[in-house]
């Protein structure tokens, strides 16, 4: 019994999401149909897949806000199918969530909606050390110390995803999720977000689930990538495994014209790490006329 514990044990520690056999329905409609998903710990895990797919459907069963029609969903090895919020209390706390657009309280300063989720899960901090983790958090996003007291109405859209952010660190988690988290940046400030997940990650040690439709960010920053079509995942590997995979849609998504450019782009951005090789500056002369991020 010990022995089987500690192979349990492993296995969590290794595979902090497992979804097995997930089914999704509304209505009529079948979203998920045993549907099979391990993300690995540490790992960022990117998820792709068409319109109507499930990917923001997969994402929200995971935390808990889709109730699945069957399957079942483990999270740091405990089974949160069917559970009530104060079932999983001590899992819940063990993950950040950032929502399209932010999904910040509007009548809350930024700092005020950062302190949301220390006020749910650990009411008895102080309000200095509350105010004080706060700030940090802010900071930690990318954004500067005067955007604390800042509402959401006086935020760009990239400074509204990084407080949204802030609010999804709050809690040091060890599993972070995002969605869509480049959509309707500026391909500079998509990039730049892109650079403050990886940071994040190898600095904090996150697992980080990521729902995208950017292939530069899939190519720049994702350890592996999920596909999801037919109702399920097709596929979960690197992007150039998948690249070699034939399937009509993996094909058209990674090799059609967009995926050209990300992967120009990533070559042009390898090459100018390289600037002081002369090969390398002559390539870049060629590529730099190559399509961009967003082209």
């Amino acid at each position: 019994m010990q022995e089987e514990d500690t192979v349990a044990e492993n296995a969590t520690a290794e595979y902090p999401i497992v979804v097995e056999g997930l089914v999704n329905r509304f209505g009529d409609q079948t979203v998920h149909d045993g549907l099979d998903l391990t993300v690995r710990r540490g790992e960022i895990l990117g998820v792709v897949g068409g319109s109507g797919t499930g990917k923001s459907v997969l994402m929200r069963s995971i935390i808990g806000l889709q109730a699945p029609a069957g399957g079942d969903i483990r999270v740091f090895g405990r089974s949160i199918t069917d559970r009530a919020p104060d079932e999983v209390l001590g899992v819940r706390d063990r993950w950040g969530v950032l929502f399209q657009g932010g999904a910040l309280f509007s009548t809350l300063t930024v700092g005020e909606n950062v302190e949301v989720p220390l006020k749910q899960f650990y009411g008895d901090i102080d309000d200095k050390l509350r105010h004080e983790i706060a700030r940090y958090k802010v900071m930690m996003s990318g954004l500067p110390e005067e955007a604390v007291a800042k509402f959401p109405a006086e935020l760009s859209g990239g400074m509204k995803k990084r407080a949204g952010l802030a609010r999804a660190l709050a809690l040091d988690p060890e599993l972070l999720f995002l969605d869509e988290p480049t959509a309707g940046l500026d391909p500079i400030g998509a990039a730049a977000f892109d650079r403050l997940i990886a940071e994040l990650q190898e600095t904090l040690g996150l697992t980080v689930f990521l729902i995208t439709h950017d292939l530069d960010t899939l190519h720049e920053i994702c350890d592996r990538v999920a596909v999801l079509a037919d109702k399920r995942v097709i596929a979960v590997d690197t992007v150039p495994n998948l690249m070699r995979l034939d399937h009509p849609w993996i094909n058209e998504y990674f090799n059609g014209p967009r995926g050209r450019a990300a992967l120009t782009a990533q070559a042009l951005d390898e090459l100018r790490r390289h600037m002081d090789k002369p090969v390398a500056a002559n390539a870049v002369k060629v590529l730099d006329n190559a399509p961009q991020r967003g082209a």
